[in-house]
């Protein structure tokens, strides 16, 4: 993989930190192929910033397989893919029910594996390439309110370290950002009409060692370096960008 543009494909980019890391690595000068099940606002800002909108469902294997062979045949081959599609919602475990639970792994787990299933073979046949997937703290350290999402963001880091061992024969590089609390159009709808996951919020939110809350801008920054030259012998690797609310070894 060398330094010049590159395809990059982001899972959940129309809003918030997917985003934001469309725009950042538009930045780079990288084509950028903005993928979300909101198809609207992933054409909206594709047109923004100079790049390409498919529409994807990742909870769904034919809307990933169809997007896959759609962008193959009129974009080329993605070397640079990010895992960002999530989704979750706060609350203590026994009040979630099954269709919840299933929900949550189908977006935060299974997405990430069906994309990277979906997109690994065309990144072999190009020599190379980067999968950057967005886990959490949460998996990390665990996370009150959020046992399910937080076993899912475990999942999803074990999952990429494994891929890291095995596709470095190709000189494909898999890594996590793990971002903490982070300033999104989800954390919004979240405490809108939840007042339990509001305070939990608000006293993750307190403290923060840097005295704020993330941007999804913080978040696109660590994308970029790990889908760049600068991180070629980096793989297998767990990034938190989180103020330093952990500290995780």
């Amino acid at each position: 993989m060398n330094t010049s543009s590159h395809i990059a494909l982001v899972t959940g980019g129309a809003r918030g930190i997917g985003a934001a890391i469309c725009r950042a690595l538009a930045d780079c000068g990288h084509r950028v192929v903005v993928t979300d099940i909101a198809a609207q606002g992933a054409s909206a800002l594709a047109k923004e910033i100079g790049g390409e909108s498919v529409a994807m469902d990742v909870t769904s294997a034919n809307s990933v397989s169809q997007a896959s062979e759609q962008i193959a045949r009129e974009i080329g081959a993605p070397t640079i893919v990010v895992n960002n599609a999530g989704w979750d919602n706060l609350m203590p475990f026994l009040e979630t029910d099954e269709e919840f639970q299933n929900k949550v792994i189908a977006i935060n787990y299974t997405g990430p594996v069906r994309v990277c299933r979906a997109f690994l073979p065309g990144m072999i046949a190009a020599g190379g390439g980067r999968i950057i997937n967005i886990a959490s703290d949460a998996g990390r350290i665990g996370s009150a309110l959020e046992a399910i999402y937080s076993g899912t963001k475990g999942g999803l880091i074990a999952f990429s370290k494994t891929l890291a061992r095995e596709f470095a024969r190709n000189q494909i590089t898999v890594n996590c950002v793990c971002p903490g609390i982070t300033n999104t159009p989800l954390i919004k709808e979240i405490t809108a009409n939840n007042e339990l996951a509001g305070r939990g919020i608000a006293a993750i939110e307190r403290n923060v060692p840097l005295g704020r809350m993330g941007q999804p801008e913080d978040i696109a920054g660590a994308v970029v370096y790990l889908a760049s030259e600068a991180a070629s012998y980096v793989t297998g690797q767990t990034l938190s960008v989180s103020g330093g609310i952990s500290m995780a070894g």
